[in-house]
């Protein structure tokens, strides 16, 4: 099971009232609330190895140097040369603590420098044997979806009690492409959310329609400049336009799988009696009561199932 990190926390600092503090007042309503999550997701889906893939860059300079609008309305400031992205104080505040739970709980957090979090999922999925659970609200992550493989999305836009499996087939019932064309169709589409433009008016039929014809981008643009091909002149001039954008935008868009990761250790395994007491200690210190609890007797299970 792969989470995609800061996805789940926002959801949760946003899903739970921010009243949930700890014993000194501050706020703890994020890493409570993705304590709840894994605690759920764990217990539901009982995976055999874990990861929290983190965001080292949340906008790395190379997708920035090729699409230079990525990401840009989400900058607050720069520090340091660094774009540091807008997010409440109150769930800033919260990040080192979700750091030290995650470690407490020998919950394995990868990250790599200048990658995201999709990327680190990407490579890892790309690299897996066994099956494998995406868990994310972003819809960028459909195209790692491959049932050949057994990768599939747990998608929790409507939040993690009313997660959708994502699949080959749900893919394209959504968007009427495969998973493998859906970076081509974001591509063309666009993505305001990420500041992606996309193609001036190339919507998500247009997209689908053009892929389902030509296969994929690549085919899409020989077929522009083929006289003898059946893509319509006002598609032809919308591609022509887009020509600059289109060079460059299928790399910022398609989640990286070759990653340079560091050394982790994926599995689940029950808590040493120290590490339990650490883990209590820390429970205590942040208030995180019940959620701890739930999310520790989910890990155990699955630990112990494992064997």
């Amino acid at each position: 099971m792969l989470l995609d990190t800061a996805s789940l926390y926002f959801r949760a600092f946003y899903g739970v009232p921010d009243t949930i503090t700890a014993p000194d007042g501050t706020p703890v309503n994020a890493v409570r609330g993705l304590l709840d999550f894994i605690g759920r997701l764990v217990s539901t889906y009982e995976p055999t190895d874990l990861v929290c893939c983190w965001d080292e860059d949340w906008r790395p300079a190379w997708r920035v140097e090729l699409v230079e609008t990525y990401k840009a309305h989400r900058v607050l400031t720069m520090k340091a040369g660094v774009a540091v992205e807008q997010a409440p104080d109150g769930l800033l505040a919260q990040v080192p603590v979700i750091i030290e739970v995650l470690e407490s709980l020998g919950i394995a957090r990868v990250g790599a420098p200048g990658y995201e979090a999709d990327d680190i999922i990407g490579t890892l999925a790309a690299r897996a044997h066994d099956p494998v659970d995406v868990v994310t609200g972003d819809r960028d992550l459909f195209q790692v979806v491959d049932d050949a493989r057994a990768v599939r999305v747990l998608y929790v836009a409507r939040g993690v009690g009313k997660l959708e499996l994502v699949t080959d087939a749900t893919v394209v019932a959504k968007y009427q492409v495969l998973p493998e064309q859906y970076a081509d169709f974001a591509t063309l589409r666009g993505d305001p959310s990420d500041g992606l433009p996309g193609v001036a008016g190339v919507g998500d039929k247009t997209a689908a329609s053009l892929l389902q014809t030509y296969g994929d981008l690549a085919g899409i643009l020989e077929a522009a400049v083929d006289k003898s091909s059946s893509l319509s002149s006002g598609l032809r001039a919308k591609l022509a336009a887009a020509a600059s954008y289109l060079a460059v935008a299928p790399q910022v868009v398609a989640v990286a799988t070759d990653a340079d990761l560091p050394d982790f250790d994926p599995a689940l395994r029950p808590l040493t009696d120290e590490a339990r007491a650490a883990v209590d200690a820390l429970a205590e210190r942040w208030g995180l009561g019940s959620a701890m609890s739930r999310a520790i007797e989910a890990l155990e299970a699955a630990a112990g199932a494992v064997g």
